[in-house]
């Protein structure tokens, strides 16, 4: 993973509020992210793709839903930038709650 890679894909304030997403909460569906960035499926998955190209994200298919989550295996100076970011990015993470419709549980765990 070189540093340029990384700060392309740093560089859209989409792709990065996703990996503070997955910073702070861990793991998330495609639907969860959807619903906080309140983005389109198919627009969601292109800036996941792009982060799983660059190597930033692991997917992972359960049944019909992809979850994503900080690749295990970043390199410690990605992960200080993420951190430090998080500083800068307050208040817009604030903003970006999980839609409570839905009794607080993600879209997936729930009956359609």
């Amino acid at each position: 993973m070189d540093s340029l890679t990384v700060c392309k894909a740093l560089a859209d304030d989409t792709r990065l509020c996703v990996l503070l997403l997955l910073l702070e909460r861990g793991e998330l569906c495609v639907c969860d992210l959807m619903d906080v960035l309140i983005l389109s499926q198919p627009k969601v998955s292109r800036h996941l793709a792009m982060l799983r190209n660059a190597d930033l994200v692991y997917s992972e298919r359960r049944g019909q839903w992809m979850y994503y989550r900080l690749d295990p295996n970043l390199p410690a100076w990605v992960t200080s930038m993420l951190q430090a970011a998080t500083q800068g990015y307050v208040a817009r993470m604030q903003e970006l709650t999980i839609n409570s419709d839905n009794g607080g549980q993600p879209c997936c765990q729930t009956a359609c």
